[in-house]
């Protein structure tokens, strides 16, 4: 594989990047297939099934997953539908368990996935993917001696960043590499597939004092319309919070967030792509089910705070008052809980994903997070409790308050 060379004040280079573009797509279709297929295990839509007295281990029937689809909002109508599942196929996702068709077809025809019978090409791009997903999940699940931190460069701050040299120890320590020399290697595919980038992005991995920052976010919750935008581009996503992504304006306005609540306010806007990630994001936020902003189909966005006013804990608290609590044991699914908890003092929650964990919990908009997992939080931050669900148990118990409806 050959790219171009570049000099630091010219980036890197625009042949790198449509490259690192491209494969950066290809990463979302592996990221959002490989989520739809625990989705499906867990609803016991794949599932060995018998036909002609032979058995088909951990396949699914083509109607039955379209109807799965639509009910659970993630295409529209049965065309559509068809679509998304006719692009993994061709991505080498699925296939007929026999191979005896090309196309999704919507009828009874088994197909599967091929991750669960050892069949997907591993093919030099997928490696360095399946390897860059590794690396991510290892640095998040180890918060107490992350190497990531908020750090300057170039009179900037940038969050979640990774200095070269010590993700290069890192690699060594973890045994993911033998020798220095192949774990900046390992930094420079990482890069020009798209998964990780240099903060200002002018220049290449090198084992050194530079900063990085990983460009993808795994844990991010994909919808499967995404996959029919082709010239959708993914926006940097914010760490600071495990259910949240920003967008930044690249002349400095106000940052702009996805929002799920129908009620308030929305209009469209169009994405542009910034290589650093904000390092505020007020009291905006949304649950990240649909992070590409593109033309077709038009994103709805909520910049605002949902709330109608800020309250104090003591008004929450306050006896006789018009809050009521109640409590939620929210169980995380393969992509996370599914809302976004956003203010300070208390903290609230800004948005819920209606197919997600929270929404099934009864999790509402507008409800004020009083503790998580027995721990009183309405005396901190929405970073804090962000990172307090994070670090903590899959199975979270939540207790809110909410405006009584008298």
């Amino acid at each position: 594989m050959v790219f171009a060379s570049c000099k630091a004040m010219d980036g890197i280079g625009n042949t790198m990047q449509k490259k690192a573009a491209e494969l950066e797509r290809m990463a979302e279709v592996l990221v959002t297939g490989e989520q739809l297929r625990l989705r499906l295990h867990e609803g016991k839509v794949v599932k060995d099934r018998r036909h002609h007295l032979r058995t088909y281990p951990n396949c699914f029937v083509a109607k039955e997953l379209i109807d799965w689809l639509l009910e659970h909002k993630e295409a529209s109508d049965r065309d559509t539908a068809i679509k998304i599942m006719q692009k993994l196929l061709d991505q080498s996702i699925i296939h007929h368990v026999c191979d005896e068709h090309k196309e999704f077809k919507d009828m009874k025809l088994f197909y599967r996935f091929r991750k669960d019978d050892g069949t997907f090409p591993l093919d030099n791009e997928a490696k360095v993917f399946m390897r860059g997903q590794r690396i991510y999940e290892k640095l998040m699940m180890n918060t107490e001696t992350s190497i990531l931190a908020t750090r300057e460069e170039e009179g900037e701050t940038f969050e979640r960043t990774l200095v070269a040299s010590e993700l290069v120890d890192w690699l060594l320590a973890e045994g993911e590499m033998a020798t220095r020399e192949e774990a900046e290697h390992l930094g420079r595919r990482l890069l020009e597939h798209g998964i990780m980038q240099h903060v200002t992005n002018k220049h290449h991995f090198v084992d050194g004092g530079l900063l990085y920052q990983f460009r993808l976010n795994f844990r991010r919750r994909r919808r499967l319309m995404e996959l029919l935008n082709e010239r959708c581009r993914t926006i940097p996503e914010s760490h600071d919070s495990p259910f949240c992504l920003r967008k930044q304006n690249p002349e400095g306005s106000n940052t702009s967030f996805l929002s799920v609540s129908p009620t308030k306010e929305i209009k469209m806007i169009v994405g542009i792509r910034r290589s650093s990630m904000s390092s505020s994001c007020g009291s905006s936020g949304y649950y990240s089910s649909s992070p590409t902003l593109s033309s077709s189909p038009p994103v709805l966005c909520n910049p605002k705070s949902v709330l109608k006013r800020q309250v104090s804990p003591e008004e929450l608290q306050t006896p006789g008052g018009p809050y009521i609590k109640k409590t939620f044991t929210i169980v995380g699914d393969a992509v996370g809980w599914g809302f976004v908890v956003r203010g300070s003092k208390p903290c609230h929650i800004q948005a819920v994903d209606p197919s997600g964990p929270a929404a099934a919990a009864g999790m509402k908009v507008c409800q004020f997070v009083v503790s998580v997992n027995g721990l009183n939080v309405l005396s901190l931050d929405y970073r804090t409790v962000s990172n307090l669900i994070l670090t903590g148990p899959r199975t979270v118990v939540m207790e809110v308050m909410e405006e009584a409806d008298y």
